[in-house]
């Protein structure tokens, strides 16, 4: 049999080889920064491992890469995102796709409530201001915080409600955050179980002190956060997106930071990555931009880069694999390599 990591770069990607122990496997670890040289390198694959956020430009497992995977069982990837892979094409093809879905949960809802906290104190325009000399307890220094609000008692909207978002609950309520929810693919009595509030993303939107974004990017939802959106937020909300930069159309997002649609953004993507250091949203006061760093830590990369490789193990062994994104695919399957 024979597997392939399109994304292997020698000393910045782990690879787990020990994993596939027992069984009769050539590895093949090469980067793929596009379809034809995915096409080239994985069309006789047992297996494929790949990236499922677009940290590439033309990289994508498209239909026209999923018709020539002949011999392919699954396309395991790295991470929680799969808006690199056609789940259609794949399922029509019995092909298993799978990411890692409990990767980085802890670390993106930590980071989302930093930057909601910075948000909220202010502090991406207090501390170039105090490093100039602007110190707080001079009439100046206070004229740059005013006003901040406790957060007590304030509304957190989450667009969005899968693990991440899940995972941020108790924290936000710890804060004392009354929370709104939007998800119109999440089961009514799952808002209940999870003590949020379900609410149409109009709702979100205007009610809202504290937008924070946590779907995944699709075509149907692909800019979903535009002109019109900004429109019915308060002037006095925030915008955190720690998600995918594609969630936000870019210009619509400079136009309510620059005409005070909006107080302030927290951003971690952008799109596409890395961005232009011109950009004009850099030039703006009122914009934390974090550089698609909060799912870092020594942990969740330990997780990151293991679990593809046992997903790997587990469907050459005859096996379901665990983190399924598409598990209709099964019957599809089983008439095509037969049952596990």
């Amino acid at each position: 049999m024979k597997v392939v990591h399109t994304l292997f770069m020698p000393g910045a990607v782990i690879t787990h080889e020990g994993l596939l122990a027992g069984l009769d496997v050539e590895v093949v670890k090469t980067l793929c920064p596009n379809e034809d040289q995915i096409i080239a390198a994985t069309s006789d694959a047992d297996a494929v491992m790949g990236a499922g956020g677009k940290i590439l430009p033309d990289y994508r497992f498209s239909r026209k890469v999923i018709e020539n995977l002949t011999k392919c069982k699954i396309i395991a990837l790295l991470g929680i995102g799969y808006d690199t892979v056609d789940l259609k094409a794949a399922t029509e093809y019995g092909i298993c796709v799978t990411n890692v879905p409990d990767y980085c949960l802890d670390e993106v809802s930590d980071h989302t409530m930093t930057l909601i906290l910075a948000c909220a104190r202010k502090l991406y325009r207090l501390i170039p201001e105090i490093k100039a000399g602007k110190w707080t307890t001079t009439q100046e220094g206070m004229a740059l915080l005013k006003p901040v609000h406790r957060l007590r008692g304030q509304t957190l909207g989450l667009a969005g409600f899968g693990n991440i978002p899940r995972t941020m609950v108790p924290k936000a309520k710890a804060f004392g955050f009354r929370i709104l929810a939007y998800d119109p693919y999440v089961p009514q009595p799952t808002f209940k179980v999870f003590g949020v509030e379900s609410a149409s993303l109009d709702r979100l939107l205007e009610e809202s002190d504290f937008v924070s974004l946590h779907a995944a990017l699709t075509p149907e939802n692909e800019g979903m956060i535009g002109i019109e959106q900004f429109k019915k937020m308060k002037p006095t909300a925030c915008l955190i997106n720690t998600a995918r930069g594609g969630l936000v159309d870019e210009e619509a997002l400079y136009t309510a930071l620059s005409q005070g649609l909006i107080a302030a953004a927290g951003i971690d993507v952008l799109e596409p990555e890395p961005p232009n250091p011109d950009k004009p949203l850099f030039k703006l006061d009122n914009i934390l931009i974090t550089g698609h760093s909060a799912h870092y830590s020594e942990e969740a990369d330990e997780e990151l880069w293991r679990r593809p490789w046992e997903e790997v193990s587990r469907v050459l062994r005859g096996e379901w694999p665990h983190g399924f994104v598409n598990p209709q695919v099964k019957e599809k399957f089983v008439a095509k390599w037969g049952k596990r």
